[in-house]
Order: C-alpha cells, then structure tokens, then sequence
C-alpha cells in the first residue's frame, strides 16, 4: 500500500491528462468533426456550440495542468448543466435518478471527476506545478 500511496500525486497528474484529452474530443467532435463526425452540423452561437469551446479550451488547459482549478471547476459545472438540460429532462429523459437509462451517465462522472480536480488541484505533472501555483 505505501507503493501505491506514493504514486497517488503522480497519479492525479495522469488522470486529469487523461480526462482532459477525452473531454476534449467531445468538443473537437462538435466544431471540427475530428476524430470523427458528430450526429449533426453545430452552428456558431448555438448551445452546444458554447460547450464545445468550453470542452476543448477547458481540456486542453486539464491536460497541460495550466490554471487547473477553475478550468475543472468550469469543466464540472459544464457537465452538471449538461446533464440536467440534455439528459435528466431533456427530450429523450426516460429517468432522472439513473443516468444509464437517459444516458447521462459520462456526464456525471466527468462531472465528479472534474470536480475532485478542481479540489485536489493538477498534480506534479503540470504547468501550475512549474510556476507554484499548484
């Protein structure tokens, strides 16, 4: 246990990498059909076209560890939002209390993860830890 104790900083590092290069895709997806197309054109000024530069602003700034806090905090409320509005009563809602049914489920858990980063902070391997302000 102490071996992985000890791994515990470095390892919040390579979550909050991980979980901001996948947050991102989901905007990258959105605005430039990269890696691949999503299920309908996003036009400038839309809804989900401001949570597609929060996705992929706020995970690039996740993965450099650069201002990690309040981009997570945003990254956090972003999903909270995102899950409410697009899942737990939006138009193909069919539960509120179990995301798997309205399919909600990965918006609560970058929601939670986000929010431990925002409280945890980036970790070792990051931007803000070279400048001390992690």
């Amino acid at each position: 246990m102490d071996q992985l104790s000890a791994l515990q900083p470095r390892l919040l590092s390579v979550l909050r990498i991980m979980a901001g290069l996948l947050f991102m895709q989901h905007g990258l997806m959105k605005l430039f059909s990269f890696p691949g197309p999503f299920m309908r054109a996003v036009s400038t000024g839309e809804l989900i076209w401001f949570a597609a530069v929060i996705e992929v602003i706020g995970g690039l700034l996740l993965v450099l560890g650069l201002f990690t806090r309040p981009a997570a905090l945003l990254c956090s409320g972003l999903m909270a939002f995102a899950y409410f509005l697009g899942h737990a009563f939006g138009p193909t809602s069919k539960s509120v209390l179990f995301p798997i049914l309205n399919g909600g489920n990965l918006a609560v858990l970058y929601c939670f993860v986000f929010l431990y980063i925002a409280a945890a902070g980036p970790g070792p391997i990051s931007l803000d830890a070279k400048q001390g302000r992690a």
